[in-house]
């Protein structure tokens, strides 16, 4: 049986130098980073390289890196040390970002009183940029924004500068998750005025297991998980050295190579839309994955023609044809409730069909996505 990957929004493969640089870092370098030894100090020193890489590369200062376990414990930091620390009171999101933020705010409206304001979508997914201005001018009290860079299920890309601009016009806190876009698209930090980002290593060929937090260097947070006085303070715990340099060598590869790798990955995306719509009549995209300009190029999510009863083999067809791809995000799956993405965008008729996210990387190829296409086909046609 064939086997294709198609499911790089939910992770990636690892980089073999990635793998390398881990295996060695594993087996000679043990120390604990907070030692005053040799051991512990070569250790401290590569932690503190990997955290200039990417500040560098983000336009952004050391301090402001803290490396945590991944995108989820980065938005839960940010949320509520913001909210602890910084006396937001009123949070301003929409329904369709991840859950990492979406059960965080509940948390905080339910334990801290504070009041969420969700913005209204258009049927792309696009939230109201002119609801946002309105909502900064009318509140009273310390505001936080949080609206995700790049939708991990539909790929639609956020007016990310207009949502900046906006916040230090008006005094608030602004904080994205970058998950989606961080390794993908180049950051200078310097000019986009964001308060907090979070990114996950695992989404750009790195480990699984860590992340980092942008926290800006003139915001008053505290720790946020109690214990010692790693991670400037921020983060208490031993720093997984072998997770952190893995992570460290995955961003510099992803830089160092996202033009030819981005021109690659695009091409699979553009052959791939042009090529289901000639072999599935009927084949809608969701949001707005199919305008180039307006999403990401790493990902695509259509919707079959099918009905709801024969939609319900797809992933099995699919699974048994060696095909790997989400029904909404990984994130989701397991759950009866389906994607509550598509729910805040899609009719009720539309929501009946079956809708896959097929994302790409540079290790895929055009002639898996012929295998994808026909299998995809031969389903649609039985």
């Amino acid at each position: 049986m064939k086997s294709v990957y198609f499911d790089n929004a939910a992770t990636t493969q690892l980089r073999p130098e990635v793998i390398d640089c881990m295996s060695h870092a594993l087996a000679h370098c043990y120390g604990n980073p907070s030692s005053t030894h040799s051991f512990g100090r070569t250790a401290k020193t590569a932690i503190e390289k990997a955290r200039k890489t990417i500040a560098h590369r983000l336009g952004a200062h050391p301090s402001e890196i803290i490396f945590t376990s991944g995108g989820t414990e980065a938005d839960n930091m940010v949320l509520k040390c913001a909210v602890r620390d910084l006396g937001v009171t009123h949070i301003i999101s929409t329904q369709i970002e991840h859950h990492a933020v979406l059960h965080t705010i509940d948390e905080l409206v339910d334990h801290h009183g504070v009041t969420p304001h969700y913005l209204s979508l258009d049927s792309y997914g696009n939230p109201n940029l002119e609801e946002l201005a309105s909502l900064l001018t009318d509140i009273d009290g310390k505001v936080l924004v949080s609206l995700m860079h790049i939708n991990n299920e539909i790929g639609n890309i956020l007016d990310i500068k207009t949502v900046a601009a906006l916040c230090e016009a008006h005094g608030a806190y602004f904080h994205s998750d970058t998950v989606q876009s961080i390794g993908h698209y180049p950051w200078d930090l310097s000019e986009v005025k964001i308060h907090f980002m979070a990114a996950a290593a695992h989404k750009f060929h790195g480990p699984k297991g860590v992340g980092f937090a942008y926290i800006r260097k003139d915001i008053p947070m505290k720790s946020f998980i109690a214990g010692g006085s790693q991670e400037r303070g921020f983060r208490a715990g031993t720093e997984p050295y072998h997770n952190i340099v893995g992570l460290e060598k995955a961003f510099e590869m992803a830089y160092d190579n996202l033009d030819k790798e981005k021109l690659h990955t695009l091409g699979l995306k553009e052959y791939f839309i042009e090529e289901v719509k000639k072999a599935i009549p009927g084949v809608a995209f969701n949001g707005a994955s199919d305008q180039l300009e307006k999403s990401t190029y790493t990902l695509v999510n259509l919707r079959l023609p099918v009905n709801s009863q024969k939609a319900q083999m797809l992933l099995f067809h699919l699974d048994l044809q060696g095909i790997a791809c989400s029904k909404g995000s990984a994130c989701q799956s397991g759950s009866s409730k389906g994607s509550h993405v598509l729910s805040a965008i899609l009719e009720s008729k539309d929501l009946e069909a079956p809708s896959l996210r097929f994302s790409f990387s540079m290790m895929n190829t055009k002639e898996e996505l012929d295998y994808v296409i026909a299998a995809l086909k031969t389903f649609v046609e039985k």
